[in-house]
């Protein structure tokens, strides 16, 4: 278990105890005083590992599968001895344009916290510690633990999506310049090179908003609910502080949803560029090939051979027939340019 506890604490009227290392020990003198509560914080504990501590909080069979599984959408669950929050906090990497997930369970119930963290996103070392320089807000117990990570991730939401937004516009530029639909030849970032073209660019960045959309798009449901008094082993007048988590979500989810469709215009630009692009191109092959074909068809007749040519005969002959070609050609030449199709 040393392994996979992060850390535990007593919290005593807004403030960190000492209390028994064991966390056993722990929760019963946190629940003897009455007014205290136990932080418990997990790092991907294993089934054998989490046995010990579901049985000793108390925690729903079905809760502790989900929090064991680390595949789960963000959820609100009510239990007859807890309350089971999944958030699922996201991780950009700029250098590799990689919007990466993790998850964090949390579990509430009488005088404690049980936090359960999978992946290496929204460590909750920084939470803690803002926690504990603000005793006023740790005075409402385990709600104010589940409000500050709840805060916390969603500002980190915001923060990604800033940072996707400065990317995308960067896209844009790329796509909207003279040889933006030639391929990504010109891009400087990493992850963006010569052999990768503009649209698969495009739809990589898609797939990086969608994974993005997967953590915000059904956190709502839950903010809402907690936002709206009726929730157990919630804190009566906590309701305040999550409606203003959940103004934060609705505006990160408004983000999100900005950068899918920018993102579908863009690509949708991309392709009509392209379409434009090919057409012009396949008006100057057609051009040269109008121009080629009537030195060829001219070059044809005389190379049938026949006895009885009378152009054959006259010595102004050759170069009559090379300059009525010269005059064709130069003339569809200037016809093609005027249409601009040259």
């Amino acid at each position: 278990m040393p392994a996979v506890i992060v850390d535990c604490a007593i919290y005593r009227d807004g403030r960190r105890t000492d209390g028994p290392a064991d966390f056993s020990d722990a929760l019963a003198e946190a629940r003897a005083t009455g007014d205290a509560f136990l932080w418990l914080g997990l790092h991907e504990a294993t089934a054998h590992e989490f046995d010990l501590v579901s049985s000793e909080f108390g925690l729903h069979p079905l809760a502790v599968e989900d929090a064991l599984t680390a595949h789960q959408r963000p959820k609100l669950e009510v239990y007859d001895d807890s309350l089971f929050v999944v958030l699922k906090p996201v991780r950009y990497e700029p250098e590799n344009d990689i919007v990466s997930s993790g998850e964090l369970m949390v579990f509430i119930g009488d005088s404690f916290v049980v936090t359960v963290r999978h992946g290496e996103g929204a460590p909750l070392a920084a939470v803690r510690q803002r926690l504990e320089a603000e005793p006023e807000v740790l005075r409402h117990g385990p709600t104010s633990v589940l409000y500050a990570v709840s805060d916390a991730v969603v500002d980190h939401y915001i923060e990604v999506a800033g940072e996707l937004q400065i990317d995308l516009e960067e896209l844009e530029e790329e796509v909207f310049a003279p040889n933006g639909g030639d391929g990504g030849s010109g891009s400087s970032r990493p992850g963006s090179g010569s052999g990768t073209s503009t649209a698969e660019r495009i739809y990589t960045f898609k797939r990086q908003v969608m994974e993005f959309r997967r953590a915000t798009g059904p956190l709502a449901m839950p903010m809402a609910r907690l936002a709206v008094p009726g929730v157990p082993f919630v804190d009566t007048g906590s309701q305040p502080f999550f409606r203003d988590v959940n103004d934060h979500l609705l505006y990160a989810n408004e983000q999100v949803e900005a950068l899918d469709r920018l993102l579908s215009d863009i690509l949708a630009a991309h392709l009509a560029q392209m379409g434009v692009r090919q057409n012009d191109d396949m008006r100057k092959i057609s051009a040269w090939a109008a121009m080629a074909a009537v030195p060829t068809l001219v070059a044809g007749i005389y190379g049938m051979n026949f006895k009885h040519m009378p152009e054959l005969r006259y010595a102004w002959a050759y170069p009559a027939v090379i300059a009525f070609m010269a005059v064709v050609v130069f003339g569809l030449h200037r016809a093609f340019k005027r249409r601009g199709w040259l």
